[in-house]
């Protein structure tokens, strides 16, 4: 498993992974990502900032999509929490997901595992890495927490009018 810097080449297959994400959490139940967010826009923004990568498989299947935002993210500005880092520089992880033509195999905690990894070697500046889940995505939650992640807080109305998303945060020692 590996993964990847996404390019404008790759943007088709990772709105095709979102909007499957998007397709297990409303079968979930779970009103996250049900609307415009995330957005073309969006992905093309993270693409074009250097903040897009896949993770694939060593025989180059791709598995999933993430992005990894260098900080300061400006999503959390309204956050209510207590953060374990109160300066810079620290990353965020948005927008993750795998095919469901994937799952129940532990490519998400691979995913995890990877990217934490990733943010590590390549950012050895950084002092902590935060991530953001809806409060009903409870698998999410679950995986933030088994991959060694603090709550800290909550936002309300970031990505739409009324959701309750649960921030999170992991010291980098």
């Amino acid at each position: 498993m590996y993964f990847k810097k996404a390019t404008l080449d790759d943007i088709d297959t990772i709105i095709d992974i979102l909007s499957d994400g998007r397709n297990q959490l409303a079968e979930a139940g779970v009103n996250q990502w049900q609307g415009d967010y995330p957005s073309r826009n969006q992905i093309t923004e993270d693409i074009m900032g250097g903040s897009a990568y896949l993770f694939n498989e060593d025989d180059n299947a791709t598995v999933g999509a993430v992005a990894v935002v260098p900080s300061p993210d400006t999503t959390y500005d309204t956050a209510k929490a207590t953060w374990l880092n109160t300066t810079e520089p620290y990353r965020v992880i948005h927008r993750v997901a795998i095919h469901s033509s994937k799952a129940g195999h532990g490519y998400a905690t691979q995913l995890f595992e990877k990217m934490i990894d990733h943010i590590i070697r390549r950012h050895p500046d950084i002092k902590s890495i935060r991530i953001d889940t809806h409060a009903d995505n409870l698998p999410m939650q679950h995986l933030i927490a088994k991959m060694g992640f603090e709550r800290v807080g909550e936002m309300v109305g970031v990505y739409h009018q009324d959701d309750v998303c649960y921030v999170y945060e992991k010291l980098i020692k």
